[in-house]
């Protein structure tokens, strides 16, 4: 994917997809001599037949990632999915099932790009 520099703005709401799941993070800083993304997950979103499945990852680990993987992230596709996270109570203990899944996550997609 070919993402316009110009886009990788701090605050930006990107995503990566791999298979039937979409990981939307907020862009921390954007890496220009080594194009790379420097993002904080916010939420993965898993497409199930019934409705989609919400992992909120704010408490995730940032990640410094291939910026070329990048999508921007449209407001309409993913306001509904924060909307819902952020209607939630804040969790008092980080949420190990919700950090398995996106390391999960990370290694099917460099597995699939290396």
């Amino acid at each position: 994917m070919d993402i316009s520099l110009d886009f990788l703005q701090p605050g930006q709401i990107v995503s990566l997809e791999h298979g039937d799941r979409n990981l939307y993070a907020e862009v921390i800083q954007f890496v220009v001599s080594r194009q790379l993304c420097w993002v904080r997950p916010l939420l993965m979103v898993t497409f199930i037949q019934e409705s989609p499945l919400i992992t909120d990852l704010r408490d995730a680990s940032d990640l410094l990632w291939p910026a070329n993987l990048f999508r921007p992230a449209l407001d309409t596709e993913v306001i509904t999915f924060l909307s819902q996270v952020l209607a939630k109570e804040p969790k008092t203990e980080p949420d190990s099932a919700a950090k398995q899944q996106l390391n999960q996550f990370i290694h099917q997609l460099w597995q699939a790009y290396q």
